[in-house]
């Protein structure tokens, strides 16, 4: 009916008169509010009275929140208002009474009374009440103070850099609207030097600290003997002095730091409420200075001051874990100078209790305590060391599932600098234990996470789908959606991005259900969880594959063999540090090979190659011949960890000749190589070599990139012409090249056919190896943008370009290089470099490949490590050595 919603309004507000003048029961100011909610639904936007009905429904649920004190109504309010407000012009009734102090002011008052609230709704209604109240409104300063709360709380529980940065900024607007002389200075600067202070431990910036101290100075100053504050005041700065002396050492700072605490806790006597927090303060400033100086007294006082901090924390108080943690790390310390045993069993009790979480704790905070748990167990070769590995390796997998975009999740993992080392640590701790199951599989759920994380969005799902059509369908459209949101969050402006997290959150927690749900069932139990040995051990039916293990603990490889328990290969004489010389070795040797004439012998290269023989493969080859006896020319897969990635293993060699003048056989005589970034990369990809369809070939080359983007490429253009002619005629064959060659072109080439070979630039970034990438006419075809495509029917890809198989260095185990994402998005058998190709010399090593590899007419993309392999040996006296070991073959 026309006038329902006009009856509907006329009843609503003749039961609010009755409620208001309690004629009427509580209960009806529920009915009351439905009524307006129906008028509402009634008069949607583009209706005359849609702002009225908004304001009705404000008054009703502002009038029961007044009376009930239910939060979710204050919330609705106000967004409700936020609607409103731009609908109403300056002037007219409706704004005169929605903008007065009984209107929207009362709603924002509400709101600012609520808890802090670091949820996504929670920071969504900060940025509605911050819109409410535009600079130069009276509850503007408080909007910010309560927003900036918000953030950094979220901040704490996720670490996103973002977050502490826009927390810095709204604090930064508070101080400016609190001159000196404000009641409220001296806070808005403390609040403004905590999160500076924050984000120095977060990102170590000098400046940050400094700028915190001057701002804490500042503030104590204003608070003389007697105010109320002056205790915080005096902690705070205590704080910012003790973290500069642990970072530069400067006496003067951990003196004046502990002096400042010891004020604190006489203004904070027995009784106090924050007295426990100064307790630990001071204590934590006992022990750094301790480390540093030596002084055993320092210590003991320390952890005498921490059991009385946590004698007074309960069980549940939010701040009890950051007690427990610096009073592990002290009872530590004191263990190495005293060699007490239970100090070392306390402390690492107190890490198990960390380590299973308070709720406030967020993901980074519980990371470091377990860090801190993994290492101590470690030194003291404690038995929880490696239950403190798993742990640190969930943890960090669920903080890094929290990330909307694998930028911000790689950002996640080098917030964590002593998280490099922790897959090949976890291994090495289990070799050492004779857990050679366990060390494969601590490896292989520690490396290559983000590779892992954005897998499992491209399941195969054959096996589900005979089982349960219905979840397999539930799985795979969450999936499309959630990988389609993890673009979103670059975006720079900060409610977008908000938004985007938050969409991306409610799909994570969708999906993640379905997944439990697939658990459920009988076959899927372990449904995307790490894989266990006897699943890994599938990877090894083609051939051995051979972990390489580079720990500061032990260096050492792992055999798979097709069919028996892994075997451990000790490497006791190489250590670390010998492997990071060795790697600083090669790459000199590299580049000056690279300005010399062809026909010099590369005396540097040669030793070098010697080296990896006698000092890695040899004892390898060793068990692979006579313990295991695989037999010469099968195949076998390296999986270098840690340093080993940036040596060519694959190309050690004796340079031994025996008495009757033939060749010592080198790594490459005896065996097939191939690389694997992890086991399971190389599971997938024979996974999705059940999708076959009929092959379809295409060249890409770019020799002209235009300025600024590289040398002229002169070869690049016969190249395409030389492998067009060997690709097999039954094949589907297309070649582009000059001005077609440019990114979208390359990614819809990559997109329709199964086979390619890109010959152009290459370029590895090393501080942002998702911005790796080929050089095209216009824009660069990155890394990124082919890990967004899902080509499952892929094959073969050969990347005669630069650096396409080389990780960074920040993050060496997570493999992140261009070959491994053409190998992520679905091609199972891919031919990378190592470091800078020639490319005048590098077509005699495309040539002779093709022709090995299309020998019998037939496109087989298992073929191509052996193709390359005979390829490399064909051309000794074309090519220098430099330029047949970069090339190299992963997968399939």
């Amino acid at each position: 009916h026309p006038d329902r919603a006009t009856a509907l309004t006329n009843l609503a507000w003749a039961c609010l008169e009755g409620y208001n003048h309690n004629h009427l029961q509580d209960i009806d100011i529920d009915a009351t509010t439905s009524l307006f909610r129906d008028a509402l639904a009634l008069r949607p936007q583009c209706h005359p009275d849609h702002s009225l009905s908004l304001y009705n429904l404000t008054k009703a649920l502002t009038l029961r929140y007044g009376k009930k004190g239910t939060a979710a109504d204050i919330c609705e309010a106000a967004q409700l208002y936020h609607e409103l407000l731009p609908l109403c012009p300056e002037g007219t009734y409706l704004r005169s009474i929605a903008a007065g102090a009984f209107g929207v002011d009362y709603v924002i008052g509400g709101c600012n009374q609520l808890p802090t609230d670091a949820s996504d709704e929670g920071i969504h209604l900060r940025r509605v009440i911050l819109e409410l109240c535009p600079p130069g409104h009276q509850l503007h300063r408080n909007a910010l103070d309560n927003l900036a709360r918000a953030v950094k709380t979220r901040f704490e529980q996720y670490g996103s850099i973002d977050d502490i940065d826009e927390t810095i900024q709204l604090h930064r607007e508070v101080v400016f609207l609190c001159p000196e002389g404000h009641d409220d200075y001296d806070s808005s600067l403390n609040n403004l030097a905590f999160v500076l202070h924050s984000r120095f431990d977060h990102q170590g910036k000098p400046d940050d600290l400094d700028e915190a101290i001057f701002l804490y100075e500042e503030a104590l100053r204003l608070c003389l003997v007697g105010h109320q504050f002056r205790d915080s005041s005096l902690d705070n700065l205590g704080g910012a002095l003790t973290t500069r002396f642990e970072k530069g050492g400067d006496i003067d700072d951990i003196t004046r730091g502990v002096s400042l605490y010891r004020e604190a806790l006489m203004l904070r006597p027995p009784g106090h409420p924050r007295r426990d927090i100064t307790l630990n303060n001071l204590a934590l400033a006992l022990t750094i200075k301790y480390r540093k100086l030596d002084v055993i007294e320092d210590l003991n006082e320390a952890i005498d001051r921490l059991r009385e901090s946590l004698q007074l924390k309960r069980l549940d108080h939010p701040e009890r874990h950051i007690s427990l943690f610096n009073l592990s790390s002290a009872l530590c310390s004191r263990s190495m100078q005293t060699q007490k045993n239970e100090d070392v069993k306390e402390a690492i009790t107190l890490c198990q209790e960390l380590a299973s979480g308070h709720p406030t704790q967020g993901f980074p905070e519980r990371i470091r305590e377990t860090i801190e748990w993994a290492r101590q167990a470690e030194i003291y070769q404690h038995e929880s060391a490696l239950e403190a590995y798993q742990m640190c390796f969930e943890l960090f997998d669920s903080h890094v599932m929290t990330r909307s975009s694998v930028i911000s999740r790689r950002e996640a993992a080098t917030a964590f600098g002593d998280t490099r080392s922790l897959p090949v640590d976890a291994a090495s701790c289990a070799i050492r234990r004779d857990n050679l199951r366990r060390a494969v599989e601590l490896m292989e759920q520690g490396r290559g996470q983000q590779w892992s994380l954005a897998s499992r969005l491209r399941t195969p799902l054959e096996d589900l789908e005979s089982i349960s059509p219905e979840l397999a369908r539930k799985f795979l459209h969450l999936s499309k959606h959630l990988s389609d949101a993890q673009g979103s969050a670059a975006s720079t402006d900060r409610a977008d991005a908000d938004r985007a997290a938050t969409e991306y959150r409610r799909l994570t927690r969708e999906w993640e259900a379905v997944v439990a749900e697939i658990r459920g069932l009988p076959a899927f139990s372990r449904f995307l969880l790490p894989p266990l040995c006897e699943d890994l051990q599938a990877v090894a039916r083609q051939g051995p594959v051979i972990i390489l293990i580079a720990s500061q603990y032990s260096c050492s490889a792992i055999i798979i063999p097709t069919s028996r328990d892994p075997h451990h290969v000790p490497l006791p004489s190489l250590s670390l540090i010998d492997l990071t010389n060795l790697k600083d070795r090669f790459t000199r040797a590299i580049r000056q090979a690279s300005r010399m004439n062809p026909a010099e012998p590369r005396k540097d290269l040669i030793v070098l190659s010697r080296i990896i023989w006698d000092e890695i493969m040899l004892p390898i080859v060793n068990v692979l011949e006579h313990v295991l006896k695989v037999k010469h020319r099968s195949r076998i897969w390296l999986c270098p960890t840690a340093a080993f990635t940036s040596i060519p293993l694959h190309a050690a060699n004796p340079f031994i000749t025996k008495p009757d003048r033939s060749k010592e056989p080198c790594l490459e005589d005896l065996y097939i190589c191939s690389y694997t970034p992890t086991l399971s990369a190389l599971v997938r990809s024979r996974q999705l070599m059940k999708k076959r369809v009929p092959p379809s070939f295409v060249a890409i080359g770019q020799g002209q990139p235009g300025t600024g983007k590289g040398k002229e490429l002169l070869a690049v253009d016969s190249e395409l012409e030389l492998v067009h002619k060997l690709v097999p005629a039954t094949a589907n064959r297309t070649s582009i090249s000059g001005d077609a060659a440019t990114r979208v072109g390359a990614l819809k080439a990559l997109q329709e056919n199964t086979w390619v070979h890109l010959a152009c630039h290459g370029k590895q970034d090393r501080t942002q190896p998702y911005d790796s990438h080929f050089v095209m006419k216009d824009e660069h075809l990155t890394l990124l943008d082919i890990m967004e495509r899902d080509i499952p029917h892929a094959e073969f890809a050969f990347l005669s370009a630069c650096h396409t198989a080389v990780g960074d260095e920040e993050t060496p185990e997570e493999v992140i290089h261009l070959a491994a994402g053409l190998q992520f998005s679905g091609f199972k058998s891919v031919i990378g470099t190592l470091w800078e190709v020639d490319d005048g010399v590098a077509k005699h090593v495309v040539e002779a490949f093709y022709k090995y590899m299309f020998r019998d007419g037939v496109m087989d993309c298992t073929k191509a490590a052996w193709a390359l392999n005979c390829a490399t040996h064909s051309v000794k006296t074309k090519v220098p050595l430099e330029q047949r070991m970069v090339f190299i073959h992963i997968g399939v």
